[in-house]
């Protein structure tokens, strides 16, 4: 029997193949079996694992509530120009009415053009 890598997401040993693709039971993460490979460049995915760059419009998937304030990101407010950085929180990037923010990649997903 093969040695199965850990989940990306919660690091998890119990994860299993389903197909093409590698399954966590804990966190419930799916990732392809291909992206196993180890690579020096950090990618950044949406909720739906679709591949983000800097300068891609998103979308919000679930309303946010912004720390210190009273403001909510709501759903389906769009970002424009979004900037992908290391850290906590992925992504840097001004909401409209809002200001600047920093929003997880986990919480949007890109809009496909």
């Amino acid at each position: 029997m093969r040695e199965l890598p850990p989940c990306p997401v919660c690091k998890s040993e119990y994860v299993y193949e389903d197909g093409a693709l590698f399954i966590c039971p804990e966190c419930a993460h799916e990732w392809p079996k291909e992206e196993n490979i180890q690579t020096d460049a950090k990618t950044f995915t949406d909720a739906n694992g679709v591949e983000l760059q800097d300068g891609d419009t998103v979308t919000v998937i679930k309303d946010l509530k912004v720390k210190g304030s009273s403001l909510v990101v709501k759903v389906g407010t769009k970002v424009k120009n979004i900037r992908l950085v290391d850290g906590d929180h992925d992504i840097d990037c001004k909401i409209s009415g809002i200001g600047q923010m920093s929003l997880k990649t986990e919480f949007v997903k890109k809009v496909l053009k």
